[in-house]
This record gives C-alpha cells, sequence and structure tokens, in this order.
C-alpha cells in the first residue's frame, strides 16, 4: 500500500490524497463495538502522528474514546467529517481545529461542497449523462452492504441518494466516468452504477464475481477533485491525479 499523499495544509485544513488499501478509520465490530476488528494501519494512525493536534478535534473528546475502541460502536474519527471505502483513492479534507470542523460539517450538510470522482465501469454507456435518484438503506438480509428497495431484498433506514455521471470516453467492454454524488451516503456511487448495470470495474461486492477488472485487485474508483467555499470570497479547488494501477488499468482498455 501506497503512503498518505499530503495535498495542503495550513492552521485549519489538512488535505490528503489517501491510498486505496487504507481504512480511513478503525472498522467497529456492530455486536462488539469496543473490540478492533483488524490491525490495518489507517489515515487515523497517519493523522495523529503527523498531526497530533487533531486528536481533540471532532464530535466526541478523544478523552472518552478508550484504547483502541469507540463510544457507543462509533469510531473514532479526530478532524474527520467525510469518509471513503477502504478501496477507493483521492482527496480528503481535515479539520486541524474544532471550529474549523463545525465550519467543515456545516459544508458538507449543507451539499455546497463539489465531489468529483473518477469511475471507470463495466460495459460501453449509450447514453452521455444521466442523474441516479434512488433511496440507500443497509440490505435487511446483510446489513453490512447497501442497496435500492426491490422485491428481491428490502432495506432499512432509506435515504435519498443522488448522483450526477458523465460519460468522458467508452471503451469496447467499459466506460470512463466522471461522477457528482449530491449527496453522501455510504457506497453510493458503487451501488447507483450498479443498480443501472454499469457496476464500477472490480467492485467484487456489488458488481459481483464475474465483474469486469476483477483481477484489478480494488475497484476503479478514485477522488478526483473538492471544491468548496470555506472562506469570505475565497473558493478552494483540490484535486488528486488517478493513482499508477488506475491509470495502468485504463492504458489497457481497447476503443470500441
Amino acid at each position: 500500500m501506497k503512503n498518505v499523499e499530503l495535498i495542503y495544509q495550513d492552521a485549519d485544513l489538512i488535505v490528503v490524497s489517501k491510498p486505496a488499501g487504507m481504512p480511513v478509520h478503525e472498522i467497529v465490530r456492530w455486536s462488539s463495538p469496543q473490540s478492533k476488528r483488524s490491525d490495518d494501519y489507517t489515515l487515523v494512525d497517519w493523522l495523529l502522528e503527523k498531526f497530533p493536534e487533531t486528536k481533540d478535534v471532532g464530535d466526541l473528546p478523544a478523552a472518552a474514546f478508550r484504547e483502541g475502541g469507540s463510544v457507543h460502536g462509533l469510531p473514532y474519527r479526530p478532524g474527520i467529517v467525510q469518509r471513503l471505502d477502504k478501496q477507493t483513492s483521492g482527496v480528503m479534507v481535515i479539520a486541524r481545529n474544532q471550529e474549523s470542523f463545525l465550519r467543515l460539517k456545516e459544508i458538507f450538510k449543507s451539499r455546497s461542497i463539489e465531489k468529483i470522482y473518477t469511475a471507470l465501469v463495466c460495459k460501453p454507456m449509450k447514453e452521455k449523462n444521466g442523474v441516479i435518484d434512488k433511496p440507500l438503506g443497509r440490505l435487511a438480509k446483510s446489513p453490512t452492504k447497501v442497496g435500492i428497495e426491490s422485491p428481491k431484498g428490502k432495506i432499512k433506514n432509506a435515504k435519498e441518494a443522488v448522483t450526477e455521471f458523465r460519460v468522458v470516453k467508452n471503451f469496447a467492454e467499459t466506460a470512463l466516468l466522471e461522477v457528482k454524488p449530491k449527496t453522501g451516503r455510504m457506497h453510493q456511487i458503487r451501488v447507483h452504477l450498479a443498480s443501472i448495470g454499469h457496476p464500477v470495474a472490480g467492485d467484487l461486492v456489488y458488481g459481483g464475481k464475474n465483474v469486469c477488472l476483477k483481477e484489478l485487485g480494488r475497484y476503479f474508483l478514485h477522488a478526483s477533485s473538492l471544491s468548496f467555499s470555506f472562506r469570505e470570497g475565497q473558493r478552494l479547488t483540490f484535486s488528486a491525479d488517478l493513482p499508477e494501477e488506475l491509470e495502468n488499468a485504463l492504458a489497457g482498455q481497447t476503443l470500441a
């Protein structure tokens, strides 16, 4: 696994590019919230090493957390207002102090931040762009997964979820997309794209065992950029290039 790339820092913000394979924070078991699921080195571990002042930034004070555990099933997330799945790479912004944390939380909550992802999906697309507006919730029969209500599967705690996409290029067996999630639900992009018959390449969870590019070892989803107004009169934009393994996978695609 590659190291975290520090993109930007000032007195209030830390912006990084998270590599695929690194969890943002420790995963907490539902059945035993105080136990650790793995010994993965997380973005939180990196953050506390490089920016120890973030230890008391967040919704719950650090002192409330047990060593290596959680409070009420919530993981320790110092300064973190967003998350990326373990195998999703790309840009994340982190608060360096409590005032910035509250400001960033409001920005994400109000949906005034623009998030752009790059995704390679299975099968070329006929339409050039589209909007997927389907509520998401945890699958009743498999609560670690997210899904859309259907006759085959019921979901719990359904919430609004909207994803916009634009086709950048069609290949013989795949399509490269620019994706803009308008909401921030767990696994939103992956589930939404799979629901229209174009699962993210390499996504064995939502694309199934026969998904394209399963040999990639991760799914082809990258948080390319974040753009938001943090201070009055100033629009901030941060971006991260595709990691090498995704560039190589993209170079291997043949045109239709």
